[in-house]
């Protein structure tokens, strides 16, 4: 008998589901040492398989390289581990004496987890870690492309859960993945964390089940005068080439004064950037984009070498990155939007000040409230970006695509970068354990003064007197 492949997706998602609510019931019994020796247990085991997840990725869907993708696996297991070890995320997480208030984190439940092609198995890590982490469980979507890898990596935590005596089915992943399995998956759990494209972020806040999602990445660089321009251009190819470029936040376009413009084009044709012109240039815009003008899917992760192939011209040995001296932002401008692979665009404008509007026109065309990055040594420049653009990540001076995962800055190590409300997100935050509890305040009363209607044989109440009273302690809980 033929089975509807849709239906069958729908009703292992509602399974899934099913056995995630049951496993959930081990966190009751267990307190913060216990779930923190469990999330130490996943860490090692994604480390010991850190570099055979980053190869069964790599071939599994022609993304990326894999040794950027062991070192995004680390992040998401080692890294993460020690950023997130000491939070306290079961039970009573605070209590504020003088206030008298008692804070307990209550988990969100089961969390629907969807996990893109582009970072399969560091992003299962990742979310596996911080679900559980928090006292979740979760059931994980994968991209289809990506399917085995991810399953993978799945079944290398579910047998680090059972050394640790927790059941396997607080981690799962769906082996029918659909589009109507997904919707699914999201309707009926009580927390969605969406990593993927836009249609699927869109979806996932659509389902009616509270989500966290991220936008798109349409990052630009800018090099004020002041910067060390080889540093500059040094960090650019770090960040751009990691995994061939499929980290949203990694640089897309380059943005520089005319002052120094000669002197970053140099820079960057001697480390491997080559700029298209004429011919060559129309034959990368043909393979860069599909006829609606989204990206396509054939370059993402690709390097130099195969676009230049792909295209049919030549380029020098060594490129590592194809340039265009862009004119325009928009539609009409395939260089001014994001490009997850070899692809970088190259923008000239005569100070700061038109530097700052350049990049607020790239971000209006894609990338709003993700990141920005800016190369300058003047700080008052840097405060001005950073007070005006429309970013939840502000970048100085480091490679962008690792300093917003947390690889290069201090902030949280994600793969779950929040674009915040401008950008369609709920939260600006780089998203962590934090995000997928609430919190109960079990607050006591701070003066113990009687709220109890008067008796008939009371003297009269002096209303003003009361209300005088009431606002006073509302201003005394408000200062404190």
């Amino acid at each position: 008998m033929m089975v509807d492949k849709d239906l069958l997706s729908i009703q292992e998602a509602r399974a899934l589901i099913r056995s995630a609510r049951t496993a959930l019931t081990y966190f009751l019994d267990i307190g913060q040492e216990k779930v923190d020796s469990i999330i130490k247990a996943i860490t090692d085991a994604a480390v010991s398989n850190a570099e055979n997840l980053a190869k069964m990725a790599v071939e599994e869907t022609g993304f990326g390289k894999w040794q950027d993708k062991k070192a995004k696996n680390m992040l998401a297991s080692d890294k993460l581990y020690h950023h997130i070890k000491d939070m306290k995320t079961i039970g009573v997480i605070n209590e504020d004496k003088e206030k008298k208030i008692i804070e307990v984190a209550t988990p969100a439940g089961v969390i629907a987890a969807v996990i893109p092609s582009t970072n399969p198995t560091s992003t299962t890590i990742y979310k596996a870690m911080i679900s559980l982490k928090s006292g979740n469980a979760v059931v994980f979507s994968p991209h289809p492309s990506a399917k085995k890898c991810i399953g993978e990596t799945v079944e290398i935590i579910r047998s680090a859960l059972k050394s640790q005596g927790a059941p396997e089915e607080l981690v799962s992943v769906m082996s029918f993945p659909s589009i109507e399995g997904t919707n699914e998956l999201m309707k009926e759990t009580d927390l969605i964390i969406a990593t993927g494209g836009p249609a699927m972020v869109k979806a996932a806040y659509s389902s009616g089940t509270p989500a966290l999602g991220v936008g798109a990445g349409n990052v630009p660089a800018f090099i004020e005068r002041s910067a060390d321009v080889d540093s500059a251009i040094d960090k650019i190819f770090v960040s751009k080439t990691f995994d061939n470029g499929t980290v949203c936040a990694s640089e897309q376009a380059i943005i520089t004064e005319r002052v120094i413009a000669e002197k970053v084009k140099s820079s960057l044709i001697a480390k491997g950037g080559y700029f298209l012109e004429g011919e060559k240039l129309k034959q990368v815009k043909k393979v860069m984009e599909r006829p609606n003008g989204a990206m396509n899917p054939d370059i993402v992760g690709r390097d130099a070498a195969f676009i230049a192939a792909k295209a049919g011209i030549e380029i020098p040995a060594g490129t590592r990155l194809l340039v265009s001296d862009e004119k325009g932002v928009g539609p009409r401008f395939p260089f001014s939007k994001e490009k997850l692979t070899a692809l970088i665009g190259f923008y000239t404008v005569e100070n700061w000040e038109e530097g700052c509007e350049m990049c607020f026109d790239l971000l209006k065309n894609g990338g709003i409230g993700h990141s920005l990055v800016i190369h300058s040594n003047n700080e008052e420049v840097i405060r001005q970006f950073g007070l005006k653009k429309p970013v939840s990540r502000m970048l100085v001076n480091t490679p962008s695509s690792q300093g917003a995962v947390g690889i290069t800055t201090g902030l949280a190590p994600s793969f779950t970068l929040g674009c915040g409300a401008v950008g369609g997100s709920s939260t600006s935050d780089n998203v962590g354990p934090q995000h997928l509890f609430n919190i109960r305040r079990v607050a006591y009363d701070l003066d113990n003064m009687s709220c109890a209607a008067p008796k008939e044989t009371d003297s009269p109440v002096d209303i003003k007197l009361i209300t005088e009273l009431v606002l006073d302690q509302i201003k005394k809980i408000n200062i404190a």
